[in-house]
Parts: structure tokens; C-alpha cells; sequence
């Protein structure tokens, strides 16, 4: 289960940390654009709220890795629980306020890790 757990809380990471070069750095681009179905205008516009909201990505993703790496078995629990509740609370907050389907891809993998890590302690 623990192992399991980690892949999840890994593969969260990894997905925030790619919000984070998409929304600091790739917005005004193609990919991004088609991604929020924006204009160049409208990518222009919201530039630095989206560079913002990355930079909140990155420091989930930071949070993430680090309950991996740290050495104190409680509070690395400790820090995998936070900050696995925190992106399903962003989960939620951006389904309702965006799209239904952003609690799937950015919430799922957060609530099966956040299963797996409790059914390990």
C-alpha cells in the first residue's frame, strides 16, 4: 500500500510541477491556448494571474516531494495528508469553478494517494 501510495503522490508532483511550466511559462503559447480553448488575447490578459496560479502548482508539487524524501516516517504521513488535501481542495474549488473534469485529472491521483496513504498507517 505505502509503495502504491507513493506512485500516486509521485505522479501528483509530477503533474503539478507540470501546471507549474504551463501556466508560468507556456501560457501565451499554442499548447496552452488550445489546452483553455483562450485567444492570444485572452492568454495575454490573464498572463500573470495564470503565472500565479503555477507558481501555487509548483509549491504543491514541492510539498509532495518533499513528504517523499523526508526522513521522519510520522511527519513525512504528516506531510503527504496535507498536502494531498490540499490539491483535492483545489480539485474541488476548480470543478465547480471551471470545469467538472479538472477533479478527475488534477484530484484523482490526490485521492488515491490519499486512500492508499491511509490505508498504510
Amino acid at each position: 500500500m505505502a509503495i502504491l501510495a507513493n506512485i500516486l503522490i509521485a505522479v501528483t508532483a509530477l503533474m503539478h510541477a507540470g501546471f507549474l511550466v504551463l501556466e508560468m511559462f507556456l501560457w501565451t503559447g499554442p499548447q496552452a491556448r488550445k489546452i483553455f480553448r483562450m485567444t492570444p488575447e485572452q492568454a495575454e490578459a490573464t498572463r500573470v494571474l495564470a503565472a500565479n496560479q503555477g507558481l501555487y502548482n509548483g509549491f504543491l508539487a514541492a510539498g509532495l516531494l518533499w513528504s517523499l524524501i523526508t526522513a521522519p516516517p510520522e511527519f513525512a504521513v504528516q506531510l503527504k495528508l496535507f498536502f494531498l488535501v490540499c490539491v483535492i481542495v483545489a480539485a474541488i474549488y476548480g470543478a465547480w469553478s471551471v470545469k467538472p473534469r479538472i477533479l478527475l485529472v488534477q484530484g484523482g491521483p490526490a485521492i488515491l494517494g490519499l486512500v492508499f496513504t491511509l490505508l498504510a498507517f
